[in-house]
């Protein structure tokens, strides 16, 4: 077990970023033989220079390190560095690597079967029903999703994901302790004992936005392929994409409304070359080489799809009358001839078994 300790403080001096502390860790080993390397020594490797060679060698605030380490295991809060076996594998093979995780929960082995979901903060009902539905046919398939936790699409993934009972990571843009947006602090305790929160920010770091950029990098590195669900043209999310062609992962994108600038993004990557996609089997089957021996034929079919509960009768009307668009009750009165007390009893009765779905103007759609 590494001193993280020194991880910590390696972590914390300014101006060493990612890149540098790495070539420091390759030039002298443990960050601990860092700290007790000569200023000469120092300033030998690339790009360390003169005073960056004196914050290592002057480092005096190890106050703050053992404060860090007391606030880390009071929130129950794993560090993980970049040496560690549970470090993750796919995350350590880019140039720019964090050198130390701070995680709530576990990152898994199997985790490095993992597909990446993002888009738009302000997304639309048909991207939130799209992202839910996706994530949970992965998840269900057995894949990891990594998102970001932000609003929008990032929280729809996480969420289908978990109703699928499945594995789920979020990348924060801030100190893990920091809960950005705040509105989804009950969704970081649910992915937390359904996978991990992973940042690699000091606790206490503000959302800066700045910060999320820099975290898109993790969420393609621990990913096979990146989905995006809605996106502008100057979304964020094309950022994560741009970062995963870099790092040779598959690209993916689901279609948009052609009017829309929300979707405007994602037409376009669709249009450079992105993998046009409709469901999760789209991307198992665009993945299955990488795949293969992991998931079993029969997870690839059978448990893409929600099991559907006993209905009687009349529920089986109503609900074959629904899809995945939005459907107003009087379309749904008029389709199945029914009157309004009654199909809304229904539709009640439907949404109960969680299989239907109520949105904004009495519209209906089927729960993925």
């Amino acid at each position: 077990m590494p001193d993280l300790r020194y991880w910590l403080a390696l972590n914390l001096l300014p101006d060493i970023g990612p890149v540098l502390a790495r070539r420091l860790v390759s030039a002298f080993g443990e960050p601990e033989n860092i700290f007790n390397t000569p200023l000469g020594e120092l300033r030998k490797v690339d790009n360390i220079g003169e005073e960056r060679a004196r914050s290592i060698t002057g480092f005096k605030d190890w106050d703050a390190v053992n404060k860090e380490i007391d606030k880390v295991n009071a929130k129950n809060v794993t560090l993980i560095a970049f040496t560690d076996r549970t470090y993750p594998e796919s995350l350590r093979h880019i140039h720019d690597a964090p050198i130390l995780l701070y995680v709530k929960g576990n990152i898994e082995e199997k985790d490095k079967f993992a597909v990446a979901m993002v888009g738009s903060r302000s997304s639309t009902e048909y991207g939130i029903m799209v992202s839910e539905k996706i994530s949970y046919g992965l998840a269900s398939s057995g894949l990891t999703v990594v998102s970001g936790m932000a609003r929008g699409i990032d929280s729809a993934s996480h969420r289908g994901a978990l109703k699928a009972k499945g594995r789920t990571i979020a990348v924060l843009g801030s100190g893990i302790d920091v809960i950005y947006p705040p509105e989804n602090r009950g969704l970081m305790e649910k992915i937390s004992s359904s996978g991990a929160v992973i940042s690699e920010f000091p606790l206490g770091t503000k959302p800066d936005k700045n910060n999320f950029p820099r975290r898109n990098r993790i969420i393609s590195a621990m990913s096979l392929g990146v989905i995006v669900v809605e996106a502008a043209v100057d979304s964020g999310s094309l950022i994560t994409v741009g970062y995963a062609l870099e790092q040779g992962k598959e690209v993916f994108a689901v279609p948009g409304n052609i009017t829309s600038a929300g979707s405007k993004g994602t037409n376009d990557l669709i249009r450079k070359g992105a993998k046009l996609i409709e469901n999760a089997q789209d991307v198992i089957d665009e993945l299955r080489p990488l795949l293969k021996g992991v998931i079993s034929a029969d997870k690839f079919n059978s448990k893409t799809q929600r099991p559907i509960p006993e209905m009687t009768d009349s529920e089986k009307i109503l609900y074959g009358c629904l899809d995945s668009e939005p459907k107003h009750i009087d379309d749904i009165i008029r389709k199945t001839e029914r009157s309004s007390s009654e199909a809304l009893s229904i539709l009640l009765s439907l949404e109960l078994k969680g299989i239907v779905k109520q949105i904004d103007g009495k519209r209906f759609v089927i729960e993925n």
